[in-house]
């Protein structure tokens, strides 16, 4: 008798700690959590960094560990592959993603506003981007550019079959500064920001003042198996992110200072311009369903996508 209530009682102790989940942590401890950026760390993580250094992710419950990628296409593969539990995916990305059947879903804009321009020379021809039309203009060899500089032309009422495009790479400070080209596509938060820093006199064309809609440009993404199996790690995951980019909106320079703490290899001047040029647009606000499917018409009418994406599958509209 006294056997058998010894063996009953070992039996529920080790249910007990079974209960506690097979990894052995105690009950309420931090859920282990991975983010995969979309590229080397810059003023647009901005939030993701000082969520880090403030807590607010461990408060949610969550130890995020954050990994940059080796390449840009890195984040997609990893999250499909279940590598990682979130990424930052370039709104397109995601699009594409869907496209192949990936199964991935937007559940936070990170940055409001397409960060993609013309840039042109001030002391140049080129003063809008009608005046294109004649003119060379730089593009990295994205497919992505001939879509920025097409819809810019066009909404601008010029006709972009005038367009010479010159394949530079990623160089558009250098070649604009050499003269090299009349214009050249960049972003306005980093290529455009570099140039003012370097007294490079500009004209900077954003792609939402000329015929693309105001959407936002960078997504944070997990996967569906994880939102539909996760629900409450994804839910504290978008709010401590979220409380992140409103603290970077209202401490910009502790959030700054959040960012190079844990990158102290990154210059601060830099950094600290290219913040002030992106505050406006790093509200932490949810998404907005008509802009998603404004951007999706737009992104299929200028084939970055084969066709529209169906916006209530690739982002989680309730966030």
């Amino acid at each position: 008798m006294r056997r058998a209530v010894a063996l009953l009682a070992a039996a529920l102790l080790l249910a007990g700690v079974a209960g506690c989940g097979g990894s052995g942590a105690e009950p309420g401890a931090p859920k282990g959590a991975t983010v995969v950026l979309d590229f080397t760390p810059n003023a647009v993580h901005t939030g993701i960094y000082a969520a880090a250094a403030e807590d607010f992710y461990r408060d949610a419950g969550i130890d995020l560990q954050i990994q940059v990628p080796g390449e840009s296409t890195d984040a997609p593969k990893l999250l499909a592959a279940g590598r990682t539990d979130f990424a930052i995916l370039d709104i397109t990305d995601l699009g594409i993603a869907d496209e192949k059947g990936l199964e991935l879903v937007g559940v936070m804009p990170i940055v409001q506003a397409p960060l993609a321009a013309v840039l042109a020379r001030r002391d140049g021809p080129v003063k809008r981007p009608r005046d294109l039309d004649g003119h060379q203009v730089g593009v990295t060899g994205l497919p992505s550019d001939t879509a920025v500089v097409r819809s810019e032309v066009a909404g601008d009422g010029g006709d972009p079959e005038g367009v010479d495009e010159v394949t530079i790479g990623f160089n558009a400070v250098a070649s604009l500064a050499a003269g090299k080209v009349d214009a050249a596509t960049g972003f306005w938060n980093a290529e455009a920001v570099e140039a003012e820093r370097k007294g490079i006199p500009l004209r900077v064309f954003k792609v939402d003042e000329y015929g693309a809609p105001h959407y936002p440009e960078l997504i944070l993404t997990t996967t569906r198996k994880e939102l539909e199996s996760e629900p409450a790690k994804v839910e504290d995951m978008v709010a401590a992110t979220r409380r992140g980019y409103a603290f970077t909106v209202s401490e910009p320079q502790r959030a700054l200072g959040d960012l190079l703490a844990a990158n102290p290899s990154l210059e601060r001047a830099d950094l600290a311009a290219q913040l002030k040029a992106l505050l406006p647009e790093l509200k932490p606000e949810p998404f907005d369903r008509a802009v998603l499917k404004e951007w999706s018409a737009w992104a299929s009418e200028h084939e970055l996508l084969p066709r529209p994406a169906d916006v209530s599958k690739t982002f989680d509209l309730g966030n």
